[in-house]
């Protein structure tokens, strides 16, 4: 049996364990942003508060994979945001202007768009 065929049996776990360790991570930064937990090393502003609320309440949504599609279609256009706003007006190149974390979030997010939820999800209890 090939190495597909033995690994594709597990690809919804997989991408529920991808799932949940991105919102987990977003959830970092909302947290940061909105408590200052951990602490952050640039100032509070309105667009970073609303950017916590988001990143935050979206990140505990896509962790419990609950409205998983529309709550991951609208974390990818805010770090697409969040990347033309804050990143690339330092540096065009990621590697120098920090934005890697932003561009790799608006990808994961935009997959699970189209993947959906994957295992261990409420969507999958909603259905």
């Amino acid at each position: 049996m090939s190495l597909s065929k033995r690994l594709s049996p597990y690809q919804p776990s997989a991408l529920a364990i991808l799932r949940s360790m991105t919102a987990l991570l977003f959830i970092e930064h909302g947290t940061q942003k909105l408590f200052g937990f951990p602490p952050a090393p640039y100032a509070i502003t309105t667009l970073f508060f609303i950017a916590g609320i988001l990143e935050l309440a979206g990140g505990i949504l896509v962790l419990l994979g609950l409205f998983t599609r529309p709550v991951a279609f609208l974390l990818s256009g805010e770090m697409a945001i969040a990347y033309f706003m804050v990143h690339m007006p330092i540096d065009f190149f990621p590697a120098n202007n920090q934005g890697d974390g932003a561009i790799l979030f608006c990808f994961v997010f935009l997959f699970l768009v189209f993947s959906g939820p994957g295992n261990w999800a409420l969507d999958n209890r909603r259905r």
